[in-house]
């Protein structure tokens, strides 16, 4: 089983919406995620208008890839690389510790996490 950023057994991060890069509702990561979709965050509107403003709209709907969008509060796995980018701009939005995949911590630090712990 996958270890969390706390070194436990990660945790699904949301079944509703169903998020994930293998949509099992965790952020798992492996081989071919490429993004490296391990941070469990929760979505707030200073985020998703953030994201949207550097290129991934998370808030508009995508029916053809059966997305209907995020809204603030939902949980979502966010790349390890947005959210550390959001992070340096002061729009990184809180974190699922228990949900976030321990590979996270290649790309930013568990101090930094637990400061933006939901």
């Amino acid at each position: 089983m996958a270890k969390n950023v706390l070194g436990e057994d990660l945790v699904p991060c949301s079944l509703d919406p169903l998020t994930g890069y293998y949509r099992d509702g965790c952020c798992n990561t492996g081989g071919d995620d490429f993004g490296v979709h391990t941070v469990c965050a929760v979505m707030t509107d200073e985020f998703l208008a953030f994201s949207k403003s550097v290129g991934n709209d998370l808030s508009t709907p995508a029916p053809h890839y059966g997305f209907a969008g995020l809204r603030a509060g939902d949980q979502w796995c966010l790349c390890a690389s947005r959210w550390a980018e959001a992070f340096e701009a002061g729009a990184a939005p809180r974190v699922v510790l228990e949900s976030t995949h321990f590979s996270t911590l290649d790309f930013v630090s568990l101090d930094d996490l637990k400061r933006f712990a939901a």
